[in-house]
């Protein structure tokens, strides 16, 4: 895949997610993949992001930084939010929250297949205290 068609994709996947077209992952995501080092379904996957969305319903991601080599992508996500539900195991405040997740993708042809997610929940978690 090239690199514009490799980021292209990988903004339709992330239009897909702020759609909430969980039904839609197939054309974006491997049947099985692995993310932080465990194995997971298409399904798994798709319920641990919308269980995110549940939580946060005004949940967008946002790319803010974005490069793309071979078949990897990295991407800086940028969240402006306001949990309303238990959210990275933090009760809501109904104070809006802003993070960053640091994410690299690794895609075999036009699907993920491996998922590595950082998230400064230290960060995040000082915004709760406030």
């Amino acid at each position: 895949m090239t690199h514009d068609n490799l980021e292209s994709t990988y903004l339709a996947y992330l239009d897909a997610l702020n759609a909430r077209r969980f039904d839609a992952l197939d054309r974006y995501v491997c049947d099985e993949l692995v993310y932080n080092d465990r194995p997971l379904t298409r399904e798994e996957y798709a319920a641990m992001i919308a269980e995110d969305t549940r939580a946060v319903p005004d949940l967008r991601y946002e790319a803010h930084l974005l490069s793309t080599h071979g078949d990897i992508v990295a991407c800086r996500l940028w969240f402006d939010c306001t949990p309303k539900t238990t959210f990275l195991g933090l009760e809501p405040t109904g104070r809006p929250v802003s993070f960053a997740e640091h994410v690299f993708y690794r895609f075999e042809g036009e699907r993920i297949a491996h998922v590595w997610s950082l998230i400064d929940r230290e960060a995040v978690a000082s915004q709760f205290d406030r």
